[in-house]
Order: C-alpha cells, then sequence, then structure tokens
C-alpha cells in the first residue's frame, strides 16, 4: 500500500472534508482548528488532516495517526501542534469517534467570564446543565495557551471528562460527539447557543431560562435522530454538489 494510502473506505474521507468545509462555511472554524475522527477498523488509530486551513482540506491531505499523536502516513509533512487535544481524549473516552477544536467566536468570551454557558436552544441540548472551563494556567502557569504537549492534552481530557464540550480560556473549545455527523452538529450548535445565550443575556429582564437538566437529556435524544437533514445541507453548500 502506498505510504500516504489510509486503509478505509472512501466515503469515510470524503465525509472527514465535508466537516472541516463546512465548519469552515458555517464559520466556526476559520483558517485554524481541526476535526477528527477515530479510525472506524482500529480504535487505537484516529485521522486528521495535515496541517492547513480547514477550508483547503482534501481527501489526499488527511493524515493516519497512533494515539500518541505520531503520523503514520504523509512522512515529512507539517502536522497541527494542537493534535494532543484528539489523542488524549481518545484514550480516555471509548465513546468518542469525532472531534472538532475550534475557535468559535462567540463562544470565547464564555470562557474568561463567569456567565454561565448551558443550553437555552434545544438544538444545543447535549450541552447538559454544566460545560466545563479548561484554564491552562491552573495546571502549567503562564504559556502559549496551545495544548501543543501530550501533558495538556491529558489535562484538557480530565477536564472534559464526560462532557460533550469544554471551553478553553482565552482559546476556544473542544466538542466530542459519536459519530462526524454527531460531532458537527455539536461544533455549529455550540456556536449557535452562544449567540443566543448574549443576546439573552444582553436583553434582560431576569435569570435565563436555562434548559433543565431533564429537558436537555431527553431534547438530545430527539435532535440526535434528525442530525442528518442539516448535515445534507451543509454538505451540499460546502463543496458545491449534492
Amino acid at each position: 500500500m502506498p505510504q500516504n494510502a489510509i486503509d478505509v473506505a472512501s466515503e469515510i474521507l470524503d465525509d472527514l472534508v465535508a466537516a472541516n468545509r463546512i465548519l469552515a462555511d458555517q464559520g466556526i472554524l476559520d483558517a485554524f482548528g481541526h476535526v477528527s475522527i477515530r479510525h472506524p477498523n482500529n480504535p487505537g488509530h484516529y485521522l486528521m488532516s495535515r496541517w492547513l486551513a480547514p477550508a483547503l482540506v482534501t481527501a489526499d491531505d488527511i493524515v493516519e495517526y497512533d494515539l500518541e499523536s505520531v503520523a503514520l502516513t504523509h512522512s515529512g509533512l507539517q502536522l497541527y501542534s494542537e493534535r494532543y487535544i484528539h489523542s488524549e481524549i481518545y484514550k480516555v473516552r471509548a465513546d468518542v469517534h469525532a472531534i472538532v477544536h475550534s475557535h468559535s467566536p462567540t463562544v470565547v468570551p464564555f470562557g474568561v467570564t463567569h456567565a454561565a454557558f448551558r443550553p437555552i436552544l434545544h438544538n444545543a441540548a447535549f450541552l447538559g446543565d454544566f460545560v466545563p472551563v479548561f484554564d491552562i494556567r491552573e495546571k502549567f502557569g503562564p504559556t502559549d495557551m496551545l495544548v501543543n504537549r501530550k501533558e495538556r492534552g491529558t489535562e484538557l481530557a480530565r477536564v472534559l471528562a464526560t462532557h460533550t464540550t469544554a471551553l478553553m480560556r482565552g482559546h476556544g473549545d473542544v466538542v466530542v460527539g459519536s459519530n462526524i455527523q454527531n460531532v458537527v452538529w455539536r461544533a455549529y450548535y455550540t456556536e449557535i447557543n452562544a449567540r443566543m445565550l448574549a443576546q439573552a443575556i444582553g436583553l434582560g429582564g431576569g435569570p435565563i431560562m436555562y434548559l433543565s437538566a431533564e429537558e436537555a437529556a431527553l431534547t438530545d435524544v430527539s435532535m440526535q435522530r434528525v442530525e442528518a437533514r442539516p448535515w445534507k445541507l451543509w454538505k451540499q453548500k460546502a463543496l458545491g454538489r449534492s
């Protein structure tokens, strides 16, 4: 097999490319951020692009990594420095099969203030009743804010724990999911919930009526049944084809 070949169905790579393009098209990823999936045939590996702006990713750019974030294909190419976000979460979360790290613009302020980040929109029910904040300085002191070392990824995974989403102070967020459609939905609606919540806070008028824990749990089950609908729309727009 050629050195850069990855032993998965072409549809898997196509969806991973689509996820990059969709999240760029929807303004969740800019020139930075990344999307990965756990290898469907080898849970000890994951797939993610080489170092590249997400809107430019093609199937030829997808690299196979082990869970030490060592590239097993595409020797000699520059890689994302923050790939340890992905490997360290995959190590401890067997339920996670896709991850997005973004600098989602409206989410960032919630990671640097005491404003509670909880779901007010039913599409964001996956947020549950608590979203943790990873503050890199709590364990590592002053840093460049990047999760570019294994130990930083390990700590982020610890803070994320069993949640779907963690905010990263002064940096962005990480969102995990059961598959590529699920994690794209979650990354998108994390940003949409932040926009709506910021508007609600700005309106004043008393306490915010968040979804309760029970509502969030029930609604998330319902929302997972309809994830294919926006995925098909977003994919057609982002790739310019059906």
